[in-house]
């Protein structure tokens, strides 16, 4: 037992560095996701929840792919920020905005000329798709925008000063706030524009927070930041070794965010009732990945930091480490979302008290959730450190595909599953497959090396 502790339970320094990275990171998660809330508070007092829900189909496909190019060219980044080489760490934050943004503009173009089809697919309502398009026509401006944010957070984080990224999250969130309490219900001089306003409000805010990225990254004179040919001019030698890397993760992103939407299609046949409490179940799921998300990025970071600078064992051994801390952040999810699955659900105007029993319900399996996707993502940042991308592709979507969607759709078609409830709860199957399998990758230590060796 004494030596099972020592492996797993770190010293204080080892976690109050953690904490430095994880805590500005997890709070950032956490105001994104309160004003996903936010959001969807707002528009379930005008009953459009499943409208906005179903537009932002699209942008969540958008938002996947950017996150699988720029989380793999930050493998790098971290690793690059590590060895003090800031030549490639410029080079690298180029070639992240090239692939996001190209990304973006594909997924505008989509929206622009065929959103009608794509939001059709999902829920086959034409009251629900003439709102949905409302909100897409406008969002869709916002895409490129947040791209691009996107890789700036990301390339903040890579230099370990998250700080950064927390503030302008605030500020964007703030202003996303008030801009879509203005303009949804036309407070002040401002017009009332209902769904639409909840669209522009997003927009405004994310252009505010893309000119403070730019400004302070140009007045700091920040070590990733440099003239035009220092950012996107670069060779073969550069870009292939990190796109060999990338390009796993890109293609996962692209199947894991399609899959995700396709569970909104197996769902969206139970109704609108049942997805009016999926979706507010949902953002309250979100709410609580804040921990995740922010500590998974920490893990990747520190990681990568010390793979870079050649110190190979103490990564292995923070790697059980943080295996350990994750144990403990586990439990207090659970206990958490257990706990306030009724007080969050009752905020939400769901007139209807069986959708708001079906919200509560929801957020208890998504507690059972929270558990695996905090052990899964927390072995997604240690296998991204070290490059495993084709690893991660196969963990990721591929168990996702081979079990999750299955499962859904048959539940719904072949068994005839009215409840939503259990529904869900049985494709949290996969979860326990991908830990299993993801415990074993980690094990086995292929992760664990300096990457920055394959560029020249």
């Amino acid at each position: 037992m004494k030596e099972f502790l020592k492996k797993y339970i770190g010293p204080k320094a080892f976690y109050a560095k953690t904490a430095r990275i994880a805590i500005p990171l997890s709070l950032q998660n956490l105001l994104s996701s309160c004003m996903g809330i936010v959001d969807t508070l707002m528009v379930s007092w005008i009953g459009m929840v499943t409208a906005v829900g179903t537009a932002a189909q699209i942008d969540t496909l958008c938002s996947m792919i950017s996150y699988g190019s720029i989380g793999g060219t930050s493998m790098f980044s971290s690793q690059f920020y590590g060895a003090k080489d800031y030549k490639n760490l410029k080079k690298t934050f180029g070639l992240s905005l090239m692939l996001a943004g190209g990304n973006a503009i594909f997924w505008f173009l989509v929206a622009t000329f065929a959103g009608r089809e794509i939001l059709f697919f999902y829920m086959p309502d034409q009251e629900i798709i003439k709102f949905s398009m409302q909100y897409l026509n406008i969002a869709k401006f916002g895409l490129v925008i947040g791209s691009i944010n996107f890789a700036f957070s990301y390339m903040y984080r890579s230099i370990q000063n998250a700080k950064v990224s927390l503030s302008v999250s605030i500020l964007t969130i703030s202003m996303n706030a008030v801009l879509n309490a203005c303009l949804i219900f036309g407070f002040g001089p401002f017009p009332q524009m209902g769904v639409e306003g909840a669209a522009l409000g997003t927009v405004i805010a994310q252009s505010t927070g893309l000119a403070v990225y730019i400004t302070h990254a140009i007045l700091t004179k920040q070590p990733f930041f440099g003239s035009f040919r220092e950012m996107f001019i670069m060779d073969k030698d550069f870009t292939l070794p990190i796109l060999k890397k990338v390009v796993p993760l890109i293609f996962n992103e692209t199947l894991f965010g399609l899959g995700s939407t396709l569970f909104i299609k197996a769902f969206g046949q139970l109704g609108k009732s049942s997805m009016d409490a999926y979706y507010v179940g949902n953002q309250i799921y979100n709410t609580f990945l804040f921990i995740v998300y922010g500590y998974g990025s920490a893990i990747q970071v520190l990681l990568g930091v010390k793979l870079g600078s050649g110190k190979i064992e103490e990564a292995k051994q923070d790697a059980n480490y943080h295996l350990g801390l994750s144990v403990l952040l586990s439990i207090i999810l659970v206990i958490g979302m257990i706990v306030f699955a009724f007080p969050m659900t009752s905020i939400f105007k769901l007139d209807d008290p069986f959708v708001q029993l079906l919200a509560v319900q929801i957020v208890w399996v998504f507690a059972v959730k929270v558990s695996m996707r905090l052990f899964n993502f927390i072995i997604f940042s240690i296998l991204r450190a070290g490059g495993e991308s084709k690893v991660i592709q196969v963990l990721d979507s591929g168990i996702l595909w081979v079990i999750g969607l299955p499962s859904a759709f048959i539940c719904v078609n072949l068994l005839g599953m009215s409840s939503i409830v259990w529904v869900l709860l049985i494709t949290q199957i996969e979860q326990l497959v991908r830990l299993f399998f993801g415990m074993i990758c980690v094990r086995q230590e292929n992760w664990a090396r300096d990457i920055t060796v394959l560029v020249d």
